[in-house]
């Protein structure tokens, strides 16, 4: 009898013991397993950026307030420039000046010459007008009195020389001397007291 009931109390415990060792298996199963998840590398969204395939150019406002990409060069500049079927006198003067002092020099050359007659204009020292500054006595040599000189000009010079009085005016492009207020051809030496800022083609230029 003695050994029975030993041998339900040996049965009962092993029960018990499987039962214990069942639960440890699945508590300890559980515990791995969100352990395994709080360590399982979360997935993240890369923010979108943009693809570039070619360089941006920045945008500048026009004269209209419209955005408008400035041109690459002054040669494209000059060629974005209108032709009008006629010219304002102050646009004509401008561009008769740069026709006459500068229509063989490269463009910087010849937006220098314009620019001069710009910064005079607004300088409070000379006459504020384009064709004042043009026509001021003993000022350009290829003035005649009050009159700019007559005769055929070369139309791709010409259309060129327009184009760079409208940019000159409208200061859309610096030239290679902003702001000089006095030039003279390389092949003479005035003496000037004056500062000297560089040579432009076949001019030098002074503030």
């Amino acid at each position: 009898m003695r050994r029975i009931l030993n041998s339900t109390k040996l049965n009962r415990a092993s029960a018990l013991a499987v039962a214990a060792s069942a639960m440890m298996i699945i508590a300890s199963a559980d515990g791995s397993g969100a352990a395994a998840q709080a360590l399982e590398p979360v997935a993240t969204q890369e923010p979108t950026l943009p693809t570039v395939s070619e360089p941006v150019i920045q945008q500048l406002p026009g004269a209209d307030g419209a955005d408008v990409a400035p041109a690459a060069s002054l040669a494209d500049l000059v060629a974005e420039q209108p032709q009008p079927a006629e010219l304002s006198r102050e646009l004509n003067c401008l561009a008769a000046a740069i026709y006459h002092e500068a229509k063989g020099e490269t463009l910087n050359g010849q937006l220098a010459v314009g620019r001069v007659i710009v910064a005079r204009s607004k300088s409070g020292r000379f006459p504020d007008s384009y064709c004042g500054v043009v026509f001021q006595p003993s000022q350009f040599s290829f003035v005649r009195g009050n009159s700019l000189p007559g005769g055929a000009r070369n139309a791709r010079q010409w259309k060129n020389a327009v184009a760079v009085a409208q940019i000159a005016h409208e200061g859309t492009w610096r030239s290679p001397v902003e702001g000089a207020l006095f030039f003279h051809a390389a092949y003479v030496s005035p003496g000037w007291r004056l500062t000297r800022m560089a040579r432009v083609d076949n001019h030098v230029f002074y503030r």
